[in-house]
């Protein structure tokens, strides 16, 4: 099924549910028939969203451009080069025709970590054909990439159990 229109959608603050709200978006999706790219940035670590998401792999294509640990310190020429494959493979599917959703997780701290230009996802937006729904996900969102989306979300933490040291829980969190 291909949209009429597709909009771009910015998931960003510091609150929980930025991923999350994007999958769901991902499964109305393909619950409409839509064909579903997603390319998460920063994380190579498999997680709870790959079990389910491998079951409709005729619909989702799920692809991750990170390594298996959380950037720490500054970023290594390796972070780089994945952060730089998965914009690449991710502009390809959109611009590709195949694709009516196109999800890129975790985009936007790819830039804060210097990773991706600002530019780069910019670009993207500019090259995004009518039909195809784009959605970038992460914390702090530049206000030049708010200002060029139609629609922006921002998850604002009030209160969350990790702070009283709960860690990521299977299933939840991770």
């Amino acid at each position: 099924m291909k949209l009429k229109k597709g909009y771009v959608h910015i998931y960003t603050g510091d609150g929980k549910g930025k991923t999350t709200a994007a999958i769901g978006l991902a499964l109305r999706a393909v619950g409409a028939g839509m064909k579903v790219f997603i390319a998460q940035f920063l994380k190579g670590k498999a997680s709870s969203e790959f079990i389910p998401l491998a079951k409709l792999s005729d619909s989702i294509t799920f692809a991750q451009y990170g390594r298996d640990c959380l950037i720490k310190n500054k970023p290594t020429e390796e972070d780089k080069d994945l952060a730089l494959r998965g914009l690449k493979e991710a502009s390809e599917a959109v611009v590709s025709g195949k694709y009516d959703l196109v999800i890129l997780d975790e985009v936007i701290v790819a830039v804060l970590f210097d990773l991706l230009s600002l530019d780069d996802l910019l670009d993207l937006i500019k090259k995004k054909p009518d039909h195809v729904e784009l959605v970038f996900t992460g914390r702090k969102a530049h206000s030049k990439l708010i200002e060029a989306a139609d629609l922006v979300t921002e998850m604002k933490e009030i209160k969350h159990y990790y702070t009283q040291g709960v860690l990521a829980r299977a299933g939840i969190e991770d």
